[in-house]
């Protein structure tokens, strides 16, 4: 016989879980306005399941242990490269006013001023940027350290690994970090089992299982690219370990990347990183590394490191991205796969344009996220309608996070201008402070630019009614994606 007093019970005790959920949310001082009430929807549009949702990925659960672990690793293992070394070389770097503002930011939220006396070498082409890596570890003496978030067991994976191999042979000792997540099918494939075999040590960075779900969240990811040789020679930027034609996504091939072979103190800082994440998820403390002798150029520009992720200020990349916003007088270039920043962002993407700064804003016309590309053009109008000029690249995946600024400052890295980067994802980023590299970095938008169509202001009025609901209801949620 049926009781009727069970759907009374199921809908008091939902209703009572969504008020404490519901006040969790509104209590907790991490997420902004945006965030809560995306969640506060979710929770009360889907029972039970939103809560599910929301204790699963709506934290920034690290795990408690992590999270100690990870403090102690910071505290014992500083990224700035001033701690590790007292070459008499290494001073303080003079900016102009605007540009000290970002310094500023940068040095207060990541500990690490500014270092003079670097080089790089822009890779605006993924083949040649794997090609010039595994040159690097054919010739490698030392070490050779690579932090990925993907890599595949396609053409440049091999190349990699079987570098990584040769090297090892020689005597060189060879680290690879790889995300558990970004790299899962590699790290279960035969050729992972051959770089074991032969010597190169393998981790799997972040773990992730169904367990460990229940104690911290397993989509925290260490989105990171660096690869680090023999202490003097770093790469980092937007390059996974694949080919351009990304077997994974075919369809939205080729991926359009941009990394930068560095050389002089900020390698130090580079190789500072990869040790904190290796010794987080390796379990070897490699810091003797950090105090070799420097290796410091007469000649270069200044540029600064910033290492961003859920174990630091949770907004600490937004902070940096709107004070260099504020700083563009004459220009500002944006080219990013992702786009759907949080509020503070976008307000100050569109003040950038209303003072008179020339805004543009270049994203691939194809997406392979359906939801995020949804989210990206319902805000168009506004946008545009401010003055931004939006570009939507014609020639594949355009997934190089580049900017620059009167081509007088730049900034390259693995992060995207989505919430995930912001807020979720350990990013990596540098901040060139260089005319010849921000105009070197602007000629290559330029090109994204060239192979893109340019939105124009009526665009987005003249998309269907369907369309247009699609997209705002998909941003309702996009501090979710």
């Amino acid at each position: 016989m049926f009781n009727s007093s069970v759907p009374a019970t199921f809908f008091f005790s939902e209703l009572i879980l969504k008020i404490v959920m519901v006040s969790i949310l509104l209590l907790g001082r991490k997420k902004s306005d945006s965030a809560k009430i995306s969640w506060v929807l979710l929770i009360i549009s889907l029972p039970f399941v939103g809560t599910a949702i929301y204790l699963l990925v709506g934290t920034r659960r690290l795990g408690s242990r992590r999270r100690k672990r990870n403090k102690i690793i910071q505290h014992h293992i500083p990224q700035s490269v001033y701690y590790h070394t007292k070459d008499s070389r290494l001073h303080a770097v003079q900016l102009e006013t605007n540009q000290a503002s970002i310094a500023y930011i940068a040095e207060t939220i990541g500990g690490t001023p500014v270092t003079d006396g670097n080089n790089a070498t822009l890779l605006g082409d993924s083949n040649k940027m794997i090609d010039s890596l595994v040159l690097d570890i054919q010739q490698a003496i030392k070490n050779c350290h690579i932090l990925s978030y993907i890599m595949l067991n396609d053409n440049a994976g091999s190349k990699i690994a079987h570098a990584l191999i040769d090297a090892t042979s020689r005597g060189v000792s060879c680290r690879l970090l790889l995300d558990s997540i970004g790299s899962r099918e590699f790290l279960h494939s035969d050729l992972c089992c051959q770089l074991k075999k032969n010597g190169v040590q393998v981790v799997e960075a972040l773990p992730a299982s169904f367990l460990r779900a229940f104690f911290e969240r397993i989509d925290l990811r260490n989105h990171r690219k660096i690869a680090v040789i023999d202490n003097s020679i770093g790469y980092m930027g937007s390059n996974n370990i694949a080919e351009p034609s990304f077997a994974p996504k075919p369809k939205f091939a080729p991926w359009v990347d941009a990394s930068v072979r560095v050389t002089g103190p900020v390698v130090r800082e580079l190789q500072a990183i990869f040790v904190q994440d290796w010794f987080m998820d390796g379990v070897e403390d490699l810091s003797v590394l950090l105090e070799e002798p420097l290796h410091i150029q007469d000649s270069g520009f200044s540029t600064q490191l910033m290492a961003t992720g859920p174990n630091s200020n949770n907004h600490s990349l937004s902070q940096l991205l709107q004070t260099a916003f504020f700083s563009a007088q004459h220009e500002l270039v944006i080219t990013t796969p992702y786009f759907s920043p949080d509020d503070s962002i976008e307000s100050a993407l569109l003040i950038s344009a209303k003072r008179g700064v020339e805004t543009h804003l270049v994203l691939p016309a194809r997406n392979d996220s359906c939801l995020v590309a949804a989210a990206s053009r319902s805000r168009y109008a506004t946008l545009l309608n401010a003055g931004v000029h939006i570009h939507e690249f014609e020639g594949g995946l355009l997934h190089a996070k580049t900017m620059t600024i009167d081509r007088e400052f730049a900034l390259i890295g693995s992060a995207n201008l989505d919430r995930r980067s912001l807020d979720l994802n350990f990013e990596i980023s540098m901040l060139v402070y260089d005319t010849d590299f921000a105009s070197e970095l602007r000629f290559l938008q330029t090109t994204y630019i060239e192979q893109s169509t340019t939105v124009s202001v009526q665009e987005p009025s003249q998309w269907s009614l369907r369309k247009r609901l699609w997209q705002n209801g998909v941003s309702l949620f996009a501090p979710l994606l």
